[in-house]
């Protein structure tokens, strides 16, 4: 098969043992992102198989159309980036592995990093040195403090034992049903959504981008945090309402964020507003970016191209494409 990568930037993945499994098929990986449409699908006219580097391109109805030979698109993870339905009634079949046993360690350290990266002022203090000034200010030990993790799911659950590690004291809130499960687990869940927020330490968010969790946390979520406190978002920049976390920054509640998630991405502005606050330490999202985490991801992103290949796709997204092909 034509099998087209997206997005690979760093041109990594040719590098990693599980590009091997693509040994069969003629692969094309373009190492930079294109915005524009009509280019995009001009590049990938001989393409029968997509492969999406996470949500770095938007799979809209409209680049499907040009895409006549398309036939499979291959990823891994969740897909709020894709049109499923243009897909279904274009006849392409989409398959991604959402299920995938192991957490994101690679997520979780990054998280863990962004933490003592705040509370102890590590690239400001970094800064300072190197400027000559040496010390700038006093930073937080994170011993004895709380860690107040929001979404109970595979990735929080590995931060919150880092910060146990760490002697932190661990407090979650998520919806019902993960509110639930953290007390039927014996963990202990705030007494309300405004303690949750008003009481923690640090607040790190590990929701899952969906419609129902765009914008979940707001301005009064964010105002209701200490001055001193300390908001981490490795998941999603959406899960966060428009404009909040600027505001919130502008009035010192919470004094500090630390975040590798944008609304724009990759964003290139270096006066953009929020990216240029003396308050935000930014990584770009790099969350999982990391050889190991590249190789277990993409593994299954070419399984599924192996898979579909033999005549026996897996993870299919949209079933009834393939039923309706093989009918």
């Amino acid at each position: 098969m034509q099998v087209h990568i997206l997005d690979d930037w760093f041109d990594t993945l040719r590098r990693l043992a599980c590009f091997q499994r693509l040994a069969e098929h003629e692969v094309t990986v373009w190492t930079d992102h294109l915005d524009d449409e009509a280019a995009l699908a001009e590049r990938l006219q001989d393409a029968e198989a997509l492969v999406l580097f996470r949500e770095r391109t938007i799979i809209t109805r409209s680049l499907l159309e040009r895409l006549p030979k398309l036939r499979l698109i291959s990823q891994r993870g969740v897909y709020p980036h894709v049109d499923v339905q243009a897909c279904s009634d274009l006849g392409v079949l989409f398959c991604s592995n959402t299920s995938a046993g192991a957490p994101s360690y690679a997520a979780a350290e990054l998280t863990l990093g962004l933490m003592l990266a705040a509370s102890r002022q590590i690239p400001q203090q970094m800064a300072s040195a190197k400027s000559g000034q040496w010390q700038m200010g006093v930073g937080k030990t994170l011993r004895g403090r709380r860690l107040g993790l929001y979404g109970y799911g595979k990735i929080a659950k590995v931060v919150a034992d880092y910060g146990r590690a760490l002697g932190m004291q661990v407090v979650w809130w998520a919806s019902e049903a993960g509110r639930a499960r953290a007390l039927a687990d014996g963990q202990a869940v705030a007494a309300s959504r405004q303690a949750f927020f008003a009481e923690s330490d640090l607040v790190s968010l590990h929701l899952r981008l969906t419609p129902e969790t765009r914008g979940i946390v707001s301005r009064q979520d964010l105002g209701a945090m200490q001055p001193g406190a300390v908001l981490i978002n490795t998941s999603r920049a959406g899960l966060i309402a428009p404009g909040a976390l600027l505001a919130a920054l502008n009035a010192g509640r919470p004094c500090m964020a630390a975040i590798d998630v944008f609304d724009t991405e990759p964003l290139s502005d270096a006066n953009d507003p929020l990216l240029a606050h003396p308050n935000l330490i930014a990584t770009p999202h790099i969350g999982f970016v990391t050889e190991d985490e590249f190789d277990m991801q993409f593994a299954d992103a070419f399984d599924q191209i192996n898979a579909f290949a033999d005549g026996q796709p897996v993870h299919m997204v949209n079933p009834r494409v393939w039923g309706a092909a093989n009918s």
